[in-house]
């Protein structure tokens, strides 16, 4: 592949690794280290003048400083005089505010930022001229940017794990978490041609749900909780415990963005898993650990495809639309 370059942030570089082994390149060399007042500093350690350049960083970990450190590098390509900079980020940072929320007994709305637009802009002054992401929160933040943006999907990946993994899949229904992930989980119960169910909850505060109830019948059937990220893993154990109490024979959990931060792994080490499948967009193996339920999807393939057609000017949608892996 020629006239290509790509390059490692600091926040994952297992999966930038395995995503230019899996092109046949060599990544980038590139020097982050921080000042001692903390300020990030990149040193681009080769000519990238006229190459097609694309940037792995995820939004995990030190969030703000890996975010500060892809605007830094998409900039520092930018004035090199590359032809094209893309930032590939697995995980967006800041996906969960997409939007304004009502607040209070008179439904008010609250005085909250949009911070998924406001990283939108970031990346788009730095210099990026295309974003290629994975599950976003919202689809709508697709709308944020003024480039090209690629949202792959986790879909393939998952639908071949079921079914290399859950012998009784067959008799299986996919389950959401919460009412904005029924696209996601009819859309997978489809293609496995089996039922689907979703639980309401209702949330005192973030990250803090009040009660759930359960729409649809999930008893002596394996059930599969499907969503986008799991963070302090409160929603997805309580939905776990509901499933077992309705009658379901076991309960498997599979997310594309694992971010479990807090009492995470406690939660899940104590919930009624058979296990909880992520995707690797963020890194998993100290958490892994610590919780022999996590098991991970490695998506390397589904970025590296994505780079390879981008950069033939191919199509990236169709592909993760209609073809599995």
């Amino acid at each position: 592949m020629p006239n290509i370059v790509l390059f490692s942030g600091s926040s994952h570089h297992d999966l930038s690794q395995r995503v230019a082994d899996r092109l046949g390149l060599e990544l980038g060399k590139v020097v982050t280290k921080k000042f001692s007042n903390q300020e990030t500093s990149v040193e681009i350690g080769e000519s990238v003048r006229g190459e097609d350049v694309y940037i792995i960083q995820s939004g995990c970990g030190e969030i703000n400083d890996n975010l500060m450190e892809l605007l830094i590098m998409i900039n520092a390509c930018k004035i090199a005089s590359s032809s094209r900079v893309t930032a590939v980020i697995p995980c967006f940072p800041y996906a969960r505010q997409d939007k304004k929320d009502k607040k209070g007994s008179v439904e008010r709305w609250s005085r909250a930022p949009i911070s998924a637009k406001l990283v939108a802009n970031m990346l788009s002054v730095a210099g990026a001229d295309h974003i290629i992401t994975m599950d976003l929160h919202a689809s709508q933040i697709q709308g944020f940017f003024d480039i090209p943006v690629d949202n792959l999907y986790a879909e393939p990946a998952v639908l071949q794990w079921i079914k290399e993994n859950i012998a009784e899949w067959r008799n299986c229904i996919i389950v959401s978490p919460d009412a904005g992930g029924a696209k996601r989980v009819t859309s997978i119960a489809d293609r496995l041609n089996v039922e689907f169910a979703l639980i309401h909850k209702e949330r005192k505060k973030a990250n803090e749900v009040d009660r759930m109830v359960l729409v649809g019948d999930v008893k002596d059937r394996v059930a599969i909780l499907v969503d986008d990220m799991a963070d302090t893993c409160g929603t997805i154990c309580h939905a776990a415990d509901k499933l077992v109490s309705a009658g379901a024979t076991k309960v498997y959990a599979i997310l594309t963005h694992g971010i479990f931060s807090g009492p995470a792994i406690s939660r899940i080490n104590n919930a009624s898993f058979e296990a909880v499948v992520v995707t690797n967009t963020i890194p998993q193996e100290e958490k892994m650990k610590h919780c022999p339920k996590i098991q991970f999807i490695d998506i390397s393939m589904i970025l590296a495809e994505a780079i390879r057609r981008t950069h033939n000017g191919e199509s990236v949608s169709y592909l993760f639309s209609h073809v599995p892996l």
